[in-house]
């Protein structure tokens, strides 16, 4: 893993653990966890729609109840390509971030990409901010815990 973007905001994750994965897939749903250090509460969601793919994140806290700050992200804008794909801020997540009181994410758009077998992409910018962190996925590492609110399959 490494951080690609150096905004001072991002420090701690230059020194934090950083792992993307493993994927679960159903039909029409791709769930990728993302665990920082020890905080397994973020989890990336990306579902078939009828008009393309949404993307959203899918926060817990440890008892694995939903945070305030959950479920926000948006529909792809135009079609992408098989290897990156852009998720403008949609209704619904603008409402939360205004509820909340983080208008300024109210501008978000987020991004995977994704070159099988060598990397995945995660990004996210809006004016004055750019995150974005980049997984090698040639270097398998230990499978972390599930994220929080995950049961084990038995």
């Amino acid at each position: 893993m490494s951080l690609v973007s150096n905004d001072d905001v991002d420090a701690d994750f230059k020194t934090s653990s950083l792992i993307a994965g493993p994927a679960t897939c159903t039909e029409g749903e791709v769930r990728i966890p993302f665990a920082v250090d020890d905080d397994r509460s973020r989890t990336w969601v990306i579902t078939q729609t009828e008009t393309g793919l949404r993307f959203k994140h899918d926060h817990r806290h440890k008892d694995g109840t939903k945070d305030v700050l959950t479920w926000y992200g948006g529909d792809v804008l135009g079609v992408g390509t098989a290897a990156r794909q852009e998720f403008p801020v949609d209704a619904e997540t603008r409402e939360l971030f205004t509820r909340e009181g983080i208008e300024v994410s109210n501008q978000n758009t987020w991004a995977m990409d994704i070159m099988p077998g060598e990397t995945l992409t995660y990004q996210m910018w809006r004016p004055n901010r750019n995150f974005q962190v980049e997984f090698d996925l040639t270097n398998e590492v230990p499978t972390p815990p599930l994220p929080w609110g995950v049961e084990p399959i038995e």
